[in-house]
C-alpha cells in the first residue's frame, strides 16, 4: 500500500466560501442522480413486475424486475473505469457534468417507455439498456464528487466535508419516497397505468438545476497541482491493478457491508413488507422516509467524527454494530408488526447507514495517490457495490422463497457484515 500525504495537496489558497460552495454543490448533484436511481429502484419493487414482465409467474416476475435493478450496479464498474480513467487524466469537474447527464436523460425517458404491453419484448429489453446507461454513469459520478469535495477541503475536516455529499444519497431517498407516496394517493389502477411514470418525468427538472449548479464549480486544487508537476498517469487503471491491488480488495470488502444493508432495506424490505406481511405501501415509504431524513442529520455528524477519532475507527464502529444487529432485525421485520418494521427500516438507514457511508468516502480516498485516486476509490466503492448492492434484493428473495423465513436473509446481511469488518480492520492503521 503506497504511502500517502494527502494532507499536503491543497493550496493554501482554497477558500473556506470556495471549498464550501464545491461540497454543497456536489452534495446537490449526488442528490439528483440518486433520486434518479432510487425511484428505479422503488419502480423495481412495487411496478416494473407487472408492467415489463406480466407473462412470468408473480415470483419470477420481480426476480426479473429485481434482476434488471441489479444490472446497474453491476454496470456500475464500467463507469468506475471509464470515468476513472477520464477524471485521473483531465479532471473531476468535466465527469461530474457528464455523468449527471447520462443519468437524468435515460430517467426520464422511462417517464416515457412504453410497456410490455404495448410493445412486448421491446419493452424490457430497452428497460435493461437504459438501466445499464445509469450504472455506467453512477458508477463514474460518486467517485468525482466526493473527490471534489475531499480534495478542496481541509486536511483535518476531510472526513466531514467528504460525509457531505453523501448526504446526496438521504435527500434523494427522501424525495423518491416523497414522489412515490403522493403517487401512490392515485387510484391503484392509475398509479400502474400512467401514475408511477411522473416520478421519472420530473427528473429533466432536476437535471437541469443541477447541471448548471455543477458547471460552476471549481476543479479539484490536488488534480490541477498534479496537472502542473506533469504526474498524469498515461493509463490509470494498470497503475492501480499494478501497484494498489490489496487497497483496491479491502475496500471492496468493506464495501459490502453497508451496501447490502442499504439495497436490502431500500428494495427487498419495501417489497417483502409490501407484498407478503401486507403493509400499507404508504406506511412503508414513509417508514424509508422517516429513516432517510435521521441519516441526512446524523452523516455530517459521524464526518465530524471520523475527523476526531479516525475514519477507519468510525467505519469499523458501524460494521461492528451491523454484525450483532443483523439477524434481530430481521426477527423484527418478520413478527409483521408495523412497529417492529418501521423500527426496524429507521435504525438500519437512520443509524447503522451513516456511520458507514459517512466517512467511506475520504477513508477510501485515503487509500490511493492523486494521481490515481478517481480510478481507486471508484473500483473500491463501484465493485463492492455490484458485489453486495446487486445482488443484495436477489439473494434475499432467493432465500426466502427457498427457507421460508426471512431470519434467512439477516444471516446472510451478518456474514457480509463479517467480511466488510475484517477488510476494514486490514487496512493500514495511522491513516485519519
Amino acid at each position: 500500500m503506497s504511502n500517502i500525504a494527502i494532507a499536503d495537496e491543497v493550496p493554501t489558497s482554497t477558500s473556506s466560501s470556495s471549498t464550501t460552495l464545491v461540497a454543497l454543490s456536489t452534495m446537490i448533484g449526488t442528490t439528483i442522480e440518486w433520486y434518479d436511481f432510487f425511484i428505479f429502484g422503488t419502480a423495481s419493487a412495487l411496478v416494473f413486475s407487472k408492467a415489463y414482465f406480466p407473462s412470468f409467474d408473480p415470483v419470477v416476475g420481480t426476480l426479473l424486475a429485481l434482476t434488471t435493478f441489479a444490472v446497474g450496479l453491476f454496470a456500475r464498474p464500467i463507469g468506475a473505469i471509464l470515468f476513472g480513467h477520464f477524471g485521473d487524466r483531465v479532471g473531476r469537474k468535466k465527469m461530474l457534468i457528464a455523468g449527471l447527464l447520462l443519468m437524468g436523460i435515460p430517467t426520464a425517458l422511462i417517464g416515457l417507455l412504453p410497456t410490455y404491453d404495448q410493445i412486448g419484448i421491446a419493452a424490457p429489453i430497452a428497460l435493461l439498456l437504459i438501466r445499464i446507461c445509469q450504472g455506467i454513469a453512477l458508477g463514474g459520478e460518486w467517485g468525482g464528487a466526493v473527490l471534489m469535495a475531499v480534495e478542496h477541503a481541509p486536511a483535518r475536516r476531510r472526513g466531514l466535508f467528504g460525509s457531505l455529499p453523501q448526504m446526496g444519497c438521504p435527500a434523494a431517498l427522501v424525495l423518491s419516497s416523497i414522489a412515490f407516496s403522493l403517487t401512490g394517493l392515485i387510484p391503484a389502477d392509475q398509479f400502474m397505468a400512467w401514475g408511477w411514470r411522473l416520478p421519472f418525468l420530473a427528473s429533466a427538472v432536476l437535471i437541469v438545476v443541477g447541471f448548471f449548479i455543477r458547471r460552476n464549480v471549481a476543479e479539484s486544487p490536488s488534480f490541477r497541482k498534479l496537472g502542473e508537476s506533469g504526474g498524469i498517469v498515461e493509463v490509470p487503471i494498470t497503475n492501480v491493478m499494478k501497484n494498489h491491488r490489496l487497497p483496491v480488495l479491502l475496500g471492496v470488502g468493506a464495501k459490502l457491508g453497508e451496501i447490502t444493508l442499504f439495497w436490502l432495506f431500500a428494495v427487498f424490505v419495501l417489497s417483502f413488507a409490501t407484498k407478503k406481511l401486507g403493509l400499507a405501501q404508504t406506511d412503508i415509504l414513509n417508514a424509508t422516509t422517516g429513516g432517510a431524513v435521521l441519516m441526512f442529520v446524523l452523516m455530517p455528524v459521524f464526518g465530524v467524527l471520523s475527523d476526531r477519532y479516525g475514519k477507519r475507527m468510525i467505519f469499523s464502529i458501524g460494521t461492528g454494530l451491523l454484525l450483532v444487529s443483523a439477524v434481530p432485525m430481521f426477527l423484527m421485520i418478520g413478527s409483521g408488526s408495523l412497529a417492529l418494521v418501521v423500527a426496524s427500516i429507521v435504525f438500519a438507514l437512520g443509524v447503522l447507514y451513516p456511520i458507514m457511508y459517512a466517512p467511506e468516502a475520504s477513508l477510501f480516498a485515503e487509500l490511493f495517490p492523486v494521481e490515481v485516486r478517481y480510478t481507486g476509490l471508484s473500483l473500491c466503492a463501484n465493485i463492492g457495490g455490484a458485489i453486495g448492492g446487486g445482488l443484495a434484493p436477489i439473494v434475499a428473495t432467493w432465500l426466502l422463497a427457498t427457507y421460508g423465513s426471512v431470519t434467512s436473509v439477516g444471516i446472510y446481511l451478518a456474514a457480509i457484515a463479517t467480511v466488510s469488518l475484517l477488510s476494514t480492520i486490514a487496512m493500514k492503521s495511522g491513516r485519519k
